[in-house]
């Protein structure tokens, strides 16, 4: 009797996610922690203005340190990974973030504000975002690379812009300091998100990367990081600074110039803070979406014209935006149009040196890449700052800017069709 019931009714299926996934989201929750906390001093420049009395082009000089110390520190995060772990690097940054905006409720001189928010923010999320993602996706996945690089994209957006809102509602509401305890608990919870969900390896728990058949997946490289010919290799490869020069010019025209100086723009033109966070808010959930897709497009099309497509229309927008109706209406649909294309670069990118370079060399060459994007943010968030007081107008910086994106445009697609200078997936040790 028994026998029939069960031949009646059969065992049914469960269906067990890849250990991959849960990787990812992990990875997906670190990152969104640590941007969020890298993007939270955007929003005390005004509570800190008035409370310290500090100007804008210090407060803009406090971010230039921000993002170069990002940029240094996402050069060390690969070479660091491959001698201490994922694991213990991604956490040392998450605490590295924690630390310093603990240390930042007790602040009262400027060089506390460059040291707490300008190098330790800046050194901790540069040793968590390009390296951990990167890293997971060249270690846990075979294939769906370019979907899950735009997952952690989209996060970081997501992180750095769709919190702004809260975040401006807490420090106006309940003063910058809550602001900056919300941000600590959010990075812990992304600690502890790696710490208990991340190993080292997809073969330290048994399991193959995700996509992978038998034998599959890259083994543990025997190269140094901090050798001569390792860094050697990355920068012969003919399109490296090609893609360096675009990302500076990329992070020139997000972080540094939409992202720091969006809110004070607003300021200039009527546009109160609120809506102002609102508006990069938006471009943070619109990014979701763009990344997203870029990622999928990217395990499809050529990097190249990708590229080209996400830079030519982001030029078109800046150049666009002082000609048009700048209202809360008219800033809205530049917004749609940037929040949609704000990540959507980072995945033909990453996607292309996993492929030229690939597992072991790909994240050093993110890592010095996105050093470029850094910089750029940091010369801008400055530089844009400084025109302000002088030319009394962001319009130029705007104008400079969508200029170089279309500079950009025309130059990727050559670059990235080119056969290699330097070393291929193959050619891993």
């Amino acid at each position: 009797m028994t026998e029939l019931a069960l031949a009646q009714h059969p065992p049914v299926a469960v269906w067990i996610p890849h250990r991959a996934w849960t990787v990812a989201a992990a990875t997906c929750l670190a990152i969104l922690a640590a941007a969020a906390a890298f993007g939270a001093p955007n929003v005390l420049i005004s509570p800190l203005g008035r409370e310290f009395g500090w100007d804008v082009a210090t407060l803009s000089l406090a971010s230039a340190v921000r993002f170069a110390a990002f940029g240094v520190a996402g050069l060390l995060a690969s070479p660091m990974t491959t001698l201490w772990g994922v694991r213990r690097v991604a956490c040392t940054g998450l605490a590295l973030i924690a630390a310093g905006l603990l240390a930042s409720l007790a602040m009262m001189q400027t060089w506390q504000l460059m040291l707490l928010q300008g190098v330790l923010v800046g050194s901790g999320a540069g040793l968590v975002f390009l390296m951990l993602g990167t890293t997971v996706a060249a270690r846990w996945f075979a294939a769906r690379r370019g979907l899950v690089i735009g997952l952690f994209g989209a996060a970081a957006t997501a992180g750095q812009m769709a919190t702004l809102p809260l975040l401006a509602w807490m420090a106006d509401a309940h003063g910058w300091r809550t602001c900056l305890l919300v941000s600590c608990a959010l990075v812990a919870l992304g600690a502890l998100a790696v710490h208990a969900l991340v190993p080292e390896r997809p073969e330290d728990v048994g399991v193959r990367p995700y996509g992978a058949r038998q034998g599959e997946g890259d083994p543990p490289s025997r190269t140094s990081p901090f050798a001569g010919d390792y860094l050697r290799e990355i920068v012969r490869s003919g399109p490296f600074w090609v893609l360096f020069g675009s990302f500076a010019v990329c992070g020139s025209t997000t972080a540094g110039l939409v992202q720091a100086h969006l809110v004070p723009f607003c300021a200039d033109i009527g546009v109160g803070p609120v809506p102002a966070t609102g508006l990069l808010a938006g471009m943070g959930l619109l990014s979701l979406l763009g990344s997203t897709a870029a990622g999928w497009l990217s395990d499809r099309f050529a990097p190249g014209w990708l590229l080209f497509w996400f830079y030519g229309l982001r030029g078109v927008s800046l150049v666009c935006l002082p000609f048009t109706d700048l209202s809360f209406v008219g800033l809205s649909l530049f917004a749609t149009v940037y929040g949609l294309d704000w990540v959507a670069t980072v995945p033909p990118m990453a996607r292309f040196l996993l492929d030229r370079l690939g597992g072991h060399r790909a994240p050093a060459a993110l890592g010095m890449v996105f050093a470029g994007h850094q910089l750029g943010a940091a010369a801008t968030a400055y530089g844009a700052g400084v025109a302000r007081i002088g030319l009394e107008s962001y319009l130029p910086s705007f104008l400079a800017a969508g200029a170089l994106c279309l500079l950009a445009a025309y130059v990727l697609p050559v670059a990235c069709g080119r056969n290699p200078d330097g070393p291929t997936a193959q050619a891993d040790p």
